[in-house]
Formats: C-alpha cells, sequence, structure tokens
C-alpha cells in the first residue's frame, strides 16, 4: 500500500485547520488503497494553531505536527514537511482550502499510472485579487523566466504532489536562503500541471503583503538568477560612454565658442542622476553579499520547539 504525506505549513491558521482536515479527511476516505499521514508544522503561530493540532493529533493517530521556536517563514515550514514526511509521495499544501484537496486523487492517478514524477497546480485566473497585486505578480513571472534557468510557471502555487526521489532532490538542496518556487523548476523532472480557478480563502486573512510579496520577488530573483549584475555592470558602461562623449562636447565647445558658464541645476541633476545608478548598483551587488554571507553561517533552517513524531 502506497502512503502519501501531506505537509502543511501553517501561520496563525487556528479558524482554518478544522474545516481543512475535514476536507482533506474526506478526499483520503475516496482513497481506500492508500495510506495518508498528516504532517502540520506550526511556524511560530501566536494563536492556537498548534493546540488544534495537538487536539487533531489526539484525535486521529495520522496526525503528526511539528511547532518551529519562533517563526521561520513559510519556505522553513516546506522544508521542514518535507524532510520529515515518510510517505511515498509528498504533497504539500496551505490550511486555507485555497489549493483544493478534490485534486489529490487526480494528482496520485498522473503519478501513478501516467509516469510523472511530479504533479502540480496553478491558478488560471486571480480573482478576488486586488488588480495592482495581480498584475506585478504576472511581470515578477515574465522577468524571472527570463532572467534564470528556472521555469516558474504563471499562477504556480506551492501545491503539488511529489515522488519520493524528487522530495530527495529537493532536500540535497540545503541552501538557507530558499525559494521554493525557483526550486521546483530547477530540479526538473516530468512534471504535469493541473489548473483550476482561484478559490478564496475558507477562514482568516492572508499572511503577505504586497510589501512581503514584493520582497519575495526580489530574494526569488536574487536566488536563481545573475542578471541584476550584469544590468549593474551596463548601467556603469553606458554612463562611462556618456561621460566620454560628454567630455569631448566639452572640448569641442570650449575651443569652438570659448567656455561659457552652464548653469548649476543641469550639474546637480547630472550628479544626482550618476550618484544614483552608483547606488542602485552597490546596493544589487549588497544583495548577492548578503545572501552569501547567510549561507556562510551554515545556520539551520529552522529549529524546532515541540513535535509528535517519533524519531
Amino acid at each position: 500500500m502506497d502512503k502519501i504525506s501531506v505537509a502543511v505549513p501553517c501561520y496563525n491558521e487556528e479558524p482554518a485547520l478544522e474545516p481543512f482536515f475535514a476536507a482533506v479527511s474526506a478526499v483520503a476516505e475516496q482513497m481506500p488503497d492508500v495510506e495518508f499521514e498528516f504532517l502540520f508544522i506550526d511556524d511560530g503561530s501566536r494563536d492556537r494553531t498548534l493546540e488544534k493540532m495537538q487536539e487533531l493529533a489526539r484525535r486521529d493517530s495520522r496526525v503528526k505536527y511539528i511547532s518551529f521556536s519562533r517563526n521561520f517563514g513559510k519556505e522553513a515550514g516546506i522544508y521542514a514537511g518535507l524532510e520529515n514526511a515518510t510517505g511515498d509521495y509528498v504533497v504539500v499544501m496551505d490550511a486555507d482550502l485555497q489549493d483544493p484537496p478534490a485534486l489529490l486523487p487526480e494528482m496520485y492517478r498522473s503519478i501513478r499510472e501516467e509516469g510523472y514524477d511530479c504533479v502540480g497546480s496553478r491558478r488560471v485566473t486571480r480573482k478576488g485579487e486586488p488588480p495592482i497585486r495581480s498584475f506585478f505578480a504576472r511581470l515578477f513571472y515574465k522577468l524571472i523566466n527570463k532572467m534564470s534557468d528556472a521555469e516558474i510557471v504563471d499562477g504556480a502555487r506551492d501545491f503539488q504532489m511529489m515522488s519520493r526521489q524528487v522530495v530527495e532532490a529537493i532536500l540535497s538542496m540545503g541552501e538557507y536562503n530558499r525559494f521554493s518556487k525557483g526550486i521546483f523548476g530547477w530540479i526538473g523532472f516530468k512534471k504535469k500541471w493541473l489548473e483550476y480557478e482561484n478559490i478564496e480563502r475558507v477562514a482568516g486573512e492572508t499572511k503577505w503583503s504586497f510589501w512581503q510579496l514584493l520582497l519575495y520577488a526580489i530574494e526569488g530573483i536574487v536566488a536563481f538568477s545573475t542578471t541584476p549584475l550584469v544590468i549593474s555592470s551596463v548601467f556603469g558602461l553606458i554612463c562611462c560612454a556618456l561621460a566620454l562623449v560628454m567630455i569631448l562636447v566639452v572640448i569641442v565647445r570650449t575651443l569652438v565658442f570659448g567656455d561659457p558658464t552652464s548653469g548649476w541645476p543641469s550639474l546637480v541633476c547630472i550628479m544626482l542622476l550618476l550618484s544614483g545608478i552608483q547606488m542602485l548598483g552597490i546596493g544589487i551587488l549588497g544583495q548577492y553579499l548578503a545572501k552569501t554571507y547567510l549561507e556562510t553561517k551554515k545556520r539551520p533552517i529552522y529549529l524546532v520547539r515541540q513535535t509528535n513524531i517519533e524519531k
């Protein structure tokens, strides 16, 4: 009998856990030939998320939980879920039911019968999202696919089912600065996509603000592309070329027309422009140096405060 581990990173998901577990349990009952394991990861929640997990574990022996010592972020939650899952196949999904559990049987069938290594999911609509957020999300996918060699599909969710081989490949990438969407695309393997329309959260509120998503996008670009460094270098070359041209213009003007005094406002504007480009270049370089610095520390991706998993 095959075993499927469902890994669910959670942060302040107290109101969503009960309906989520009811929904995913109902789907599990429709798959009697498969054994299920439900692994909940409490990412330092400040509500009663951990207590809810413990309550579910008391009611159902298939439920396992891990509670972090503090909030390490969703990436750490995903990694912990993959690292501690014992199933032949591992599913990563959110607790807010925006990832429909009804897709699990089709995911399992696609891997078992169609020969896929991984089955992912992607939203074909962004209904319910603010227009500006949708615009920048689509822009991000276009940019990162042009900049990096990792295939990141527009609308792709973390919700997917993976074979044990794929899970081991992801775990072999033990980097501290993680961007799972990029990692999932970078490792390759034979992958199938299931499409569905956007679903509203069953309870609670999203933990991702616009600025958090923007920073997350920057993390992804820095993690899987060195193009920003190239762009910074190109800006530097353009500025040098313009400076040489302007020097020639000044020399010619001085020889032909004398040396008329120019206005200082234009000079200040040029200085500010060049200073801004320099600061941009330094900032881009600083992002890569910061990531390198954090990697060299070899800190653990997460720390466990409490769990019911027996080692």
